[in-house]
């Protein structure tokens, strides 16, 4: 093998970005082939610069080598080049560490981040050699597991994988493939290894649950004998017991996110009605400002880095923020380290902490109102006041900020044409607010910069919104052009997510199994990388569909609220009573408060009802705010 791979180095030469294929990176893992029994591999299926960066993948990957029997390397989806190269000379697709085939190992990860990354998840099981679908594999393959964001309705990847993973990975994947390599020894078949470990604690076996139709409509799902009824997504409760590592990889090339990550908290209870992630992956949970600062303080030793960023769903919602920024920046201003909070609220406490991370470099903001009036902020329960932006805003460009970012979403439930002119409005007076200042100032400022974006609103599993159907492209298209029309003037610029993409995307989120050969149909005809909105080729889907008698609408149009849907039989924690009534909340506009703060919404996580608890900062009003990458 090591002779094949010198000769794929000699070409490598012939490709952009070849330093996305050699490993060799500073802190990677390489461990003995030969001397280590169980050989894993997570294959992320996108760039290497955007995998890099994915803080799971690197969780996962420094868990499974803390063990000496498991060794655990990485593959990324090579670009058309790299492919088109792999292709010509004979080569199956390799790791990175020991430049091994990817049929060499036992177990094959991929990590589920974006829908429309579903088609090159089919790209590295071709080039690796693998079949498309479980039912073709034998003992022989590696077995194929899926987790990740969007792992919560794995429906139309069900043909292609052998088995989810519902949750948190770092909790389980040891004894899942401990379990694995001991079934497998033990000349168990196929059948009869998958259904074994189809009985650990979230682990999903999609043949076991088969989808029924009728007139080509959804109707449930039947539950082979013995199956578990539902699975449940199995988290960590205690993530200063968790396992977080300190010895990242360093990229020779530049990523997108090339800094130190420390997670300080996990989950969110916000409870944004169109946020998937903040309804899946609650309770909040939190590390302890100690451990924090131990964790910073290795990593930077470790790396080298010279930025540390808190990333969170809420990071203002960290309970010790103040005293933890506070004691960072203390830490590390002798050493020229800068702090970002990728996530703040629309206030002044805000604001007071942004100041405090940008001592030593300072960058944009972005402000997220959602909406662009009252009433919607309530329909889709974003806890912003108008008032509260305007002076969060007014507050940032008297500190010297001059760049503002303000975020929207489009076809929102109950958006009317208002909405979308609170929009211009919010965006014009934000630019005035900043042009004033900058008239009155008795130092020199720089220009202000106000810019909008939008992106479309898509209706996902396990969200109160579960049930609204999505905007047309026709309606999508209208909004825009009304925000073009009326979002003019000096300082704004706009700046919207193809509205084509957006469908797609809520295509696959919203799918079942019909959709599995609609995915290889269009990756047969070349579709891949589809993260990249050059790759993604709309009319190519639509035939694709239209090959298979299905139409878009047969997945987006709305649902009545005792409708069976596809992910019935998978469970996250929120109870689908819960979900509803929230969408009875949202139809009258009534806001539920974070139950961190008040009393407990009842949403199912909890094992038991709490009062909440008290901050002596109220945040009844609070909103979000970022940091600009």
């Amino acid at each position: 093998m090591a002779e094949v791979f010198s000769k794929i180095d000699d070409s490598l030469y012939q490709v952009e970005s070849p330093e996305r294929y050699i490993g060799r990176e500073w802190n990677q893992i390489k461990k003995d082939w030969q001397q280590t029994e169980i050989k894993t591999c997570l294959a992320f299926p996108d760039t290497y610069e955007i995998g890099m960066s994915h803080l799971g993948l690197k969780i996962l990957y420094h868990r499974l080598n803390q063990e000496k029997d498991i060794l655990c390397e990485r593959v990324f989806a090579p670009w058309l080049d790299m492919e088109k190269l792999l292709k010509e000379k004979g080569i199956r697709l390799y790791s990175l560490e020991n430049k091994q085939e990817l049929l060499d190992f036992d177990l094959l990860g991929f990590t589920l981040q974006y829908e429309l990354s579903y088609t090159t998840i089919l790209t590295i099981l071709n080039l690796g050699g693998l079949p498309l679908r479980s039912a073709d594999r034998d003992n022989s393959y590696p077995l194929v597991i899926a987790g990740g964001a969007t792992v919560f309705n794995p429906e139309p990847l069900a043909p292609f994988i052998d088995l989810f993973y519902l949750g948190e990975a770092e909790r389980d994947i040891v004894r899942l493939v401990r379990y694995y390599q001991e079934l497998k020894s033990s000349a168990f078949s196929r059948e009869e290894i998958l259904k074994k470990l189809s009985e650990l604690p979230g682990v999903y076996l999609p043949t076991l649950y088969q989808p029924y139709y009728h007139q080509g409509k959804f109707q449930g799902i039947k539950t082979a004998e013995g199956a578990k009824p539902r699975i449940s997504r199995q988290y960590i409760e205690d993530l200063d017991q968790a396992f977080y590592p300190t010895d990242f990889i360093v990229p020779y090339a530049d990523i997108v996110h090339n800094r130190a990550v420390i997670e300080i908290s996990r989950g969110c209870q916000r409870g944004c009605r169109f946020c998937a992630a903040g309804m899946s992956y609650r309770p909040a949970r939190e590390r302890s400002v100690e451990t924090i600062l131990s964790l910073a303080e290795e990593i930077i030793a470790s790396t080298g880095y010279d930025e540390i960023s808190l990333t969170s769903l809420s990071s203002m919602d960290y309970s010790q923020i103040e005293e933890l920024v506070t004691r960072l920046a203390a830490q590390f201003q002798d050493r020229n380290v800068s702090i970002s909070l990728p996530s703040l609220r629309i206030d002044e406490f805000s604001l007071k902490i942004a100041r405090e991370v940008q001592r030593v470099r300072r960058s944009g903001l972005t402000f997220a109102p959602e909406a662009g009036t009252q009433r919607l902020r309530n329909i889709i329960n974003k806890g912003v006041q108008e008032e509260d932006l305007f002076q969060a805003v007014r507050s940032a460009f008297e500190s010297g900020w001059h760049r503002i970012k303000l975020y929207f979403m489009l076809g929102l439930p109950g958006e009317e044409e208002e909405d979308l002119a609170g929009i211009a409005r919010l965006a014009k007076k934000t630019a005035e607010i900043g042009q004033q200042i900058r008239r009155n100032s008795s130092r020199k400022m720089r220009p202000i910069e106000v810019q909008v974006n939008v992106s479309t609103f898509i209706p996902k599993a396990f969200t109160p919104f579960q049930w609204y159907e999505m905007d047309s492209l026709t309606a999508i298209r209208h909004k825009i052009e009304y925000l073009q029309q009326h979002l003019t003037g000096r300082s704004l610029t706009l700046d919207w997510n193809d509205p084509e993409t957006s469908r797609l995307e809520a295509l696959l989120a919203r799918g079942d199994r019909r959709l599995a050969p609609v995915i290889e149909g269009v990756w047969q005809q070349g579709s891949r990388l589809e993260g990249w909105s050059e790759q993604v080729d709309y009319q190519r889907w639509q035939q694709a569909l239209k090959d298979f008698s299905l139409t878009e609408e047969d997945f987006l149009a709305a649902r009545e609220t005792g409708d069976p849907l596809p992910w019935d039989h998978l469970y996250t924690g929120v109870d689908k009573d819960f979900l509803q009534q929230e969408w009875q909340c949202a139809a009258s506009g009534k806001e539920t408060p974070d139950c961190r703060w008040s009393a407990c919404s009842s949403c199912g996580v909890c094992a038991t009802p709490h009062s909440g608890l008290k901050l002596a900062r109220g945040r009844e009003k609070e909103g979000a705010v970022s940091h600009d990458d």
